[in-house]
């Protein structure tokens, strides 16, 4: 075996170990065990173990200190906590959440979230994102955050003051 083959073995078995777990992660079952803003909730697996950190793929909801940030909670809370979803693992976030397409009796949480005027759905690069329909339409018969003119999507509000967990 030569040094490189050696390198390039060794490598590989480490890349391996450290890949990171959503990679390999299959849909699962949990109950919503606590709400902690518009688009972050724990969940238990029913499988089993501690709850995990999940972000809601596709949507940005206000900031808890922005405007309509405690009625986005309030909303997925009411919708969600204590009940059973499927969970749809794609990636992990920088803060080292989960990001998935949570379900809720065949319902998209992300896209009920945005559908009924509680977050925005989440656009990069100019695309409307994946639920553009829905905040089209929220916005179009002033649902939720879109009842005020002049609504702050959170990246701009974080911009201009910042987190609201300083």
């Amino acid at each position: 075996m030569t040094v490189l083959s050696h390198c390039l073995r060794r490598a590989l078995a480490v890349a391996a170990l450290a890949a990171p777990l959503w990679l390999h992660a299959a849909p699962f079952a949990g109950v919503v065990t606590h709400v902690s803003d518009g688009d972050s909730l724990w969940i238990r697996p029913l499988a089993g173990g501690e709850p995990v950190e999940v972000r809601l793929q596709g949507i940005d909801a206000p900031e808890i200190c922005q405007p309509h940030g405690r009625e986005a909670r309030a909303a997925l809370a009411a919708l969600a906590l204590h009940r059973q979803v499927t969970v749809r693992p794609r990636a992990r976030d920088r803060y080292d959440r989960v990001l998935a397409r949570v379900g809720l009796d065949g319902q998209d949480l992300g896209g009920w979230m945005v559908e009924h005027g509680h977050a925005w759905s989440d656009g990069w690069r100019g695309s409307g994102g994946p639920y553009a329909r829905q905040q089209a339409q929220a916005a179009g018969t002033r649902l939720g955050l879109w009842r005020s003119a002049g609504a702050l999507e959170p990246r701009t509000f974080r911009k201009r003051h910042g987190s609201c967990h300083r």
